[in-house]
């Protein structure tokens, strides 16, 4: 079978850890067109990931003209609305990187242009595809946790602020840890529950440790006139069926309860949490109560695209792929990815204002 060909759109850390590599490893793609403002990293990308005749580009519009089956999206929070709008309208599928849009009148926009086109549109929330998400994502389909009424969407570092890049830049990114992994813990979130819609929000960000020097960083030290996001930023968000999410992100806090991309659940007949990187269900039975941890390490049962045991980011690949194939569908799609943009920024709206952000 022929393989799909494939362009990309940004060619730094993200496309270089996580898309590039899995498109190799999943093999159903072949990269084909590589573009970077940067062209010099668009070059050291085709040299490593290309095909012979693969080409570079510095202008996204230039590489839409190319004879393209599916396009990855890797550039800075604001352009990728514009750019993928673009792609879908030159008939290319797309898969972005996270998170959707930079604000939710960009994402409407993305979710609107894939209606138009019809063509595939996904969104790299690749912690879905873990095991202990997936696991945790049967259960609640089977109603093991009964109705989840409360839960926690966790993404805390105690002094790991990303110093490389456009991190700390605000109109590039649109905000700090909030957007770019408080992101991923509110996606799973809301997947789990199988809940999105929100009903209002109540939202605090903070500038506490920004103009810090010596900061133990684990990337070294950053630039306080640099460092323009917030630090931490903090969410409440009350759902139209009346269920509780707290949302709790931070690069640097100073806390001992470090977690990224995870998630707290509690409902009415169990509950599940994700603490110390190990999925942990709790509950009542025979009148005792139990905790019970899943063994991840034995053989399992296949996750969509993968077999339990491949690295997220490949199962997403391979998720993406065939499902342009038509041979199966997406994990994310653009609606649920759309809501969790319109939840981040009623937050960061709300820490603005100090008011709450009703949702229509």
């Amino acid at each position: 079978m022929a393989k799909l060909k494939a362009g990309i759109i940004g060619c730094g850390g993200i496309a270089n850890g996580k898309h590039l590599p899995s498109t190799q490893k999943v093999g159903l793609a072949e990269m084909v067109a590589f573009c970077d403002l940067i062209e010099e990293r668009a070059k050291e990308a085709c040299e490593k990931y290309g095909t012979p005749n693969a080409r570079v580009f510095t202008d996204y519009r230039e590489l839409l003209k190319e004879d393209l089956d599916v396009v990855f999206v890797c550039t800075p929070n604001r352009s990728h609305s514009e750019i993928t709008v673009a792609a879908l309208e030159s008939g290319k599928h797309v898969l972005c990187e996270k998170p959707m849009a930079i604000n939710y009148e960009e994402a409407l926009k993305m979710v609107d242009a894939q209606k138009r086109t019809g063509k595939i549109l996904s969104i790299g929330y690749q912690n879905r595809y873990r095991p202990d998400s997936l696991y945790l994502k049967e259960i609640c389909e089977k109603d093991e946790l009964g109705e989840v009424y409360f839960a926690k969407a966790n993404a805390i570092r105690r002094r790991a602020v990303p110093t490389w890049g456009v991190f700390l830049n605000e109109y590039e990114q649109g905000g700090g840890p909030l957007i770019d992994i408080g992101t991923h813990a509110l996606d799973l979130t809301l997947w789990t529950m199988n809940n999105y819609k929100p009903k209002y929000a109540v939202g605090t960000t903070y500038h506490k440790l920004n103009d810090q020097t010596r900061s133990g960083n684990a990337w070294g030290d950053w630039d306080p006139e640099k460092f323009t996001v917030e630090d931490s930023a903090f969410g409440f968000v009350v759902m139209e069926n009346g269920a509780t999410i707290q949302v709790n992100a931070s690069w640097a806090l100073n806390s001992l309860e470090v977690e990224e991309a995870c998630t707290v659940l509690c409902g009415d007949k169990a509950g599940a949490d994700m603490h110390g990187g190990k999925l942990t269900i709790n509950g009542v039975s025979c009148g005792r109560q139990y905790t019970m941890n899943p063994d991840f390490k034995a053989g399992g049962a296949a996750f969509y695209e993968g077999n339990g045991s491949e690295r997220p980011q490949d199962i997403e690949n391979r998720t993406f792929l065939h499902a342009v194939l038509g041979k199966g569908e997406l994990c994310v799609t653009p609606e649920q990815a759309a809501c969790v943009t319109r939840i981040l920024e009623a937050i960061y709206t709300s820490a603005k204002t100090g008011q709450p952000v009703y949702f229509d």
